[in-house]
């Protein structure tokens, strides 16, 4: 999906190391990349499973 420029931000956990994510949101859409392959793949999720995800982050319900 191309989405205009600036749309994508870098998340604020992302250290020096490159291990870094983008996310954009357009309406109703949560979208994630690896920073560093922008052409690469992406994983698109509903606004409702994005906020069940990190709710079951949060609550400790999903583990790495």
């Amino acid at each position: 999906m191309d989405l205009p420029r600036g749309t994508w931000r870098k998340s604020t956990r992302s250290g020096s190391s490159g291990n870094c994510v983008e996310v954009a949101s357009p309406p109703g859409r949560v979208m994630v990349r690896d920073s560093k392959d922008r052409h690469g793949p992406l994983l698109s999720f509903t606004s409702k499973q994005w906020t069940g995800f990190v709710n079951g982050v949060k609550a400790g319900s999903i583990d790495a």
